[in-house]
């Protein structure tokens, strides 16, 4: 440890009460994805005060905080915190008013990088950074209420539902060269993976039928509910169908399955994401998924509109990064471990649009514990604020440090070394292909 990174730890744990505080205000302020007002003016404001350079509105939601603009040239660095969290209606924490709770951890994500904002605006510190740093709060990870989010595009405020896919197209990342991400993780210790996640693209199905009285006349309607129904099984027979190795998962929920008991279902809307590890797979997925839907209303003589949408690209391994390793050890000191998982190859079925930036440029991402529960459900909880907190602070900063002193060495080797996958034309090229809806009519 050199004097900056005791300097960096030391201001951190000055300021534990108040970065403590800002958490537990987000953890109980939740707020759903570009909706999350209350929580981006709260992190601008904080930042403002900090004496950086703020812009808001990025993707509805997005704040992003400059330190060093003059070094930017050199390198640009950001230290990336998500700002939404999910409808989990039974968590201890839910936010009746905005129908959000904390159970993933991104209010540790952002109270982390605002920790290290805390550090590194310090005067002597942010000389020692040989390139530019934005804070950047990022709305929107959680890829859910679709048709909020296509009411979102239909208005022209975003064109894709997932944040960083919106702040790409929109060139909010044309000013960074490379970047640190985090999640919260269960366990007592800071880690490291190289495993892989799928991808997605997102549907919304509405099935069009005829009301009539459900007792006194139902030969004169078309059962919404029922064409509905027959779709479900359908896309449930093609499970075999699905290599093991394209991780394919599809799980859709009814948001409208009609309106009164007595009355024939005339419109029933199912929301689905349609999941795999490739876009290959994902394509066919989505195909089979419209086959089974439009097949039921073929069947009762429904119609059928399929509204698709792109998600979020499949993560990329990624090799953890020395310094952001060294970093993580130095912050943990003898009361944490640090652990390098010897997982490349591996898999989860789950999802993240840190895969979308992959894409473009390098992200490295680390892992906090201090959780118990399990993620997206009410038993979630929080255990250890030093760790999930403060520990998030003192790794985002520690390795921002060694990213970017000595000229930002180890920063500007990865940048130079790193392949991308895609432009960000082309990245918007293909987003833009899963974009279409069909209106399939049977009666």
């Amino acid at each position: 440890m050199d004097a900056i990174e005791k300097k960096i730890i030391d201001i951190i744990d000055s300021h534990r009460d108040e970065i403590i505080e800002f958490a537990r205000d987000i953890y109980d302020h939740a707020e759903l994805g570009y909706k999350e007002f209350r929580t981006a003016e709260k992190f601008a404001d904080f930042t403002k005060k900090l004496g950086l350079e703020v812009t808001e509105g990025h993707a509805v939601t997005g704040v992003k905080a400059y330190l060093n603009q003059d070094k930017k040239d050199n390198v640009s660095l950001a230290l990336i915190g998500e700002l939404d969290a999910l409808r989990i209606t039974n968590h201890p924490h839910f936010n009746k008013k905005s129908q959000g709770a904390h159970c993933c951890g991104h209010h540790a994500q952002l109270t982390g990088i605002l920790g290290a904002a805390i550090a590194l605006s310090d005067k002597e510190i942010a000389q020692s950074l040989d390139g530019q740093v934005v804070f950047f709060a990022v709305p929107a990870e959680e890829y859910g209420e679709v048709e909020f989010k296509n009411k979102l595009k239909d208005e022209g405020k975003i064109k894709y539902g997932g944040g960083k896919c919106e702040l790409i197209r929109i060139g909010a990342f044309d000013d960074v060269d490379l970047s640190i991400a985090h999640h919260s993780s269960n366990g007592d210790k800071i880690s490291f993976s190289s495993r892989t996640n799928n991808g997605f693209v997102s549907k919304v199905i509405k099935v069009h039928g005829k009301a009539s009285h459900a007792a006194a006349a139902p030969e004169l309607g078309v059962n919404a509910l029922n064409a509905a129904s027959l779709g479900l099984a359908a896309l449930g027979y093609h499970r075999e169908t699905f290599k093991d190795t394209d991780h394919v998962r599809i799980h859709p929920i009814m948001t409208k399955g009609g309106d009164l008991v007595n009355v024939i279902p005339d419109e029933v809307v199912i929301e689905t994401l349609v999941r795999a590890g490739n876009n290959e797979a994902i394509i066919d997925a989505s195909n089979k998924t419209d086959r089974a839907f439009f097949a039921g209303g073929s069947a009762l003589g429904a119609t059928v509109e399929i509204e698709t949408m792109p998600g979020y690209l499949p993560t990329l391994p990624v090799v953890p990064e020395e310094d952001l390793v060294e970093a993580a050890k130095i912050a943990a000191g003898d009361k944490y471990n640090v652990e390098v998982a010897d997982d490349k190859g591996e898999f989860s079925g789950g999802s993240t649009d840190v895969g979308d930036l992959q894409h473009i440029q390098p992200v490295y991402t680390f892992n906090t514990g201090g959780i118990e529960g399990k993620f997206h459900g009410a038993d979630f909880e929080v255990v250890d604020e030093e760790l999930a907190y403060i520990e998030t602070a003192k790794v985002f900063a520690l390795g921002a440090y060694r990213f970017l002193r000595d000229n930002a060495k180890t920063a500007k080797k990865i940048v130079d070394e790193y392949e991308p996958k895609l432009t960000k034309e082309k990245y918007v090229e293909l987003l833009d292909s899963f974009i279409k809806t069909e209106i399939k009519e049977y009666n």
